[in-house]
């Protein structure tokens, strides 16, 4: 999924209601921030296994990622 980290309201649309609150849930940006601001949204709204991927390209992040 490719929620985007709203800066101007400080938020993100949630994933659906189809996506359970314990599915593992990769955060991404350039730089890292927004994806740190985007799991602990995600975090505060109850989902509980969320990890920041902090900054490498989204290509990188299934290499580091995609099997864990």
């Amino acid at each position: 999924l490719h929620l985007i980290w709203d800066r101007d309201s400080n938020s993100m649309p949630l994933p659906p209601d189809s996506v359970a609150k314990d599915t593992p849930l990769i955060t991404h940006c350039g730089g890292g921030g927004r994806g740190q601001k985007a799991k602990d949204f995600l975090e505060a709204n109850g989902y509980t296994n969320v990890l920041n991927g902090a900054g490498p390209k989204e290509t990188e992040l299934w290499a580091v990622y995609g099997e864990k």
